[in-house]
Order: C-alpha cells, then sequence, then structure tokens
C-alpha cells in the first residue's frame, strides 16, 4: 500500500506537488535508510503543530495519512520520535533532538522555494544569448540599452558566436540566427524584416576597375573574403539568377573572419566584399560603399530570436521577447533607452 498526498508539502510550500510514502523502508531489510526528506518534513510539521489533526489541515490530507507517515519514519529509524495519546502529541527525547536539528533546514528549504518562486514575477537573474556576428540590428547598442534600462535585475550575457552548437546543452536562454539555419523544433520570434546579401565596394574601386556585371566576372577581380576559422574555406558568396541559386568560390584576397575588417578594406579600395546589407547599410548611406550585382540578390528569411518550448518561460526571456517585439513594432525600429524604474 501507498499514501499519495497531494497537498503543500510542507517544506516547499508548493501547491499541486506529490508526496508518496511507501510503506517499507530499506531499514526493514538491514540496508542503510536513505533520509525520507518527504516523510521528515511532515514529521517537522507535525513537531511544529503538536498536532497530527492540524498538520493534516495544514496539507490538506486527512489526519491518518499524516499518523502513518510519521509511524513509517519511527518504523524506518528504529526508534520512537512522537508520544501519541488521545488528547495529545509530544516528542520524544529522540524526537526533541531530531526536530532540532532538521528544522533549520527545512526552514532554508522553504525560504529557497519562496525565492524560486519569486522568480516567475519579474524579471531577474542572468540571461546568456548566443548572437551571430552579424545580427546588428540585435546587437545595436540602443536596442540592448534599452532592454537593461526597462529591466535593472537582468543581467546579460551575450556571446557573439558564429559557431553551430546545441544552445540548450550549452546552458544558454536562447540564440539569434539567420532563420534558414534554426532547428525546426525552436520557438523563433523575427528579430526584423526579411534580409539579403550584397557585394559592395567603394567608389574608389568602381572608378580603378570597373563592377562585374555577372557574378560569374568576380573571378576577376580582388576580393575581400569571410571565413568562420582558421583552416575552414571561404565562405562561398550566393546569388539567385532567374529563381535559381547558385553560389561563387571567389578566390580572396584577403580573408578573415572580422566583418567590420571587411567593410574597412572595403572603403579603402582594396577590392570587392560581400555581406549582410544590413551591415554595410551606413557605410552606403555616407557614400564610401556602393552596392553592385543587386539583381542577383534575393531576399530570404531574417535573423531570428530563438529558444527551446513555450511552457514555464522565464520571466527575464518573456522580457526579451516582448522588448524585440515593441521594438519591431516602433517607427523604424528604433527604441529609445529607458530609465530603471
Amino acid at each position: 500500500m501507498s499514501i499519495t498526498v497531494s497537498a503543500p508539502v510542507p517544506y516547499l510550500s508548493n501547491p499541486g506537488l506529490t508526496v508518496t510514502v511507501e510503506p517499507g523502508y530499506p531499514g526493514h531489510r538491514g540496508l542503510p535508510m536513505e533520509p525520507d526528506l518527504n516523510a521528515l518534513a511532515v514529521f517537522v510539521l507535525v513537531a511544529e503543530e503538536r498536532s497530527f489533526r492540524a498538520a493534516a489541515d495544514r496539507l490538506g490530507v486527512t489526519r491518518s495519512a499524516v499518523s502513518q507517515t510519521v509511524r513509517r519514519l519511527e518504523e524506518g529509524m528504529g526508534i520512537a520520535l512522537v508520544l501519541r495519546t488521545t488528547r495529545s502529541v509530544s516528542l520524544t527525547e529522540a524526537g526533541e533532538r531530531l526536530f532540532a536539528e532538521i528544522a533549520p533546514a527545512v526552514a532554508d528549504m522553504r525560504a529557497a522555494v519562496d525565492r524560486t518562486e519569486a522568480l516567475k514575477g519579474r524579471p531577474r537573474g542572468r540571461l546568456r544569448l548566443a548572437v551571430s556576428s552579424i545580427a546588428d540590428r540585435f546587437l545595436a547598442g540602443p536596442f540592448l540599452a534599452a532592454f537593461a534600462g526597462k529591466h535593472p535585475e537582468v543581467d546579460l550575457d551575450i556571446t557573439v558566436t558564429d559557431d553551430t552548437f546545441d544552445i540548450v546543452a550549452e546552458g544558454y536562454d536562447a540564440g539569434v540566427r539567420l532563420g534558414e539555419v534554426i532547428e525546426q523544433d525552436m520557438i523563433a520570434v523575427p528579430v526584423a524584416g526579411d534580409e539579403r546579401q550584397l557585394a559592395v565596394c567603394a567608389p574608389s574601386y568602381r572608378d580603378r576597375f570597373g563592377v562585374p556585371s555577372h557574378p560569374a566576372d568576380l573571378a576577376s577581380h580582388a576580393c575581400i573574403g569571410w571565413r568562420p576559422a582558421p583552416g575552414v574555406a571561404p565562405y562561398r558568396w550566393e546569388f539567385a539568377e532567374n529563381g535559381k541559386e547558385f553560389s561563387v568560390a571567389v578566390a580572396p584576397r584577403f580573408t578573415t573572419n572580422d566583418m567590420a575588417l571587411m567593410i574597412k578594406l572595403a572603403i579603402a579600395g582594396a577590392g570587392i566584399t560581400f555581406g549582410m546589407e544590413e551591415s554595410f547599410r551606413p557605410a552606403i548611406a555616407r557614400g564610401d560603399l556602393v552596392p553592385i550585382l543587386e539583381e542577383f540578390c534575393p531576399f530570404f528569411a531574417g535573423f531570428y530570436l530563438y529558444y527551446p518550448g513555450r511552457r514555464n518561460l522565464a520571466p527575464k526571456l518573456r522580457a526579451l521577447i516582448e522588448h524585440l517585439q515593441q521594438h519591431r513594432a516602433s517607427p523604424g525600429g528604433v527604441v529609445t533607452p529607458a530609465r530603471p524604474a
């Protein structure tokens, strides 16, 4: 026989948790007894109330369920803890000693659970994010500063990386990557609209060497390429023509894993480079770079904030999702940093 108590466990103070009290203990078989934390918590409640009835009322179970739980604890330990009479309940010497030693620990557990449950309220704690190095809109200072201003109890821990890995296994709360490479079992929230990759060069390079009329002509031009890590082949530049996608393996004069360096080299007239339009937009707006081959550069799904599952979403992550949605809805996607409340 087993007794299942679906009630607030005294050391958890959390409704709905299930405590199962089994009739036998390892000690009955001559083996060392493993502590039954549920039974010890019930014992502490009886000791505090000096009443099985009052303890049962606090738990929302029957008096007999509480009495049987304590009795089996005594049987497992091989010593009486409670003196029972028809009128009162008192503790034996062993019961008093056990109560004195474990009551502080039970109180600490209650407090720990209360603190944990408090996290369900306002956003707080460390929020770990793995973000692609070219997710410029998400990494923009005003966006992150505005979030930090609204939620001063959230600490952002951002790893900028283009490595492919399991964010859950690595302990991240969420990630930001291009939609086309996010796993199907993830929940994804768009960071911005569709994106595209562009080939760009400086006006000085265009005036001196001209520009290709087709991606195949890139072979005769100086190119600035990107690779994710040493020993990895440079990224193939991706284009589309008449609805069909194709890629070009350029032979870069310069190869790096740093987009900022690629942009600097292109502005200096060192060659043609290729990357996200968002990364080049400020330089294009200033006239430092000009787009080329635009008719071969299609739009595709942009960057997404992604995370596992919808259930029991941490308030800190939910707050970031809401902030992102507000950012997208604002004119121009601009968020003004807020002062801490």
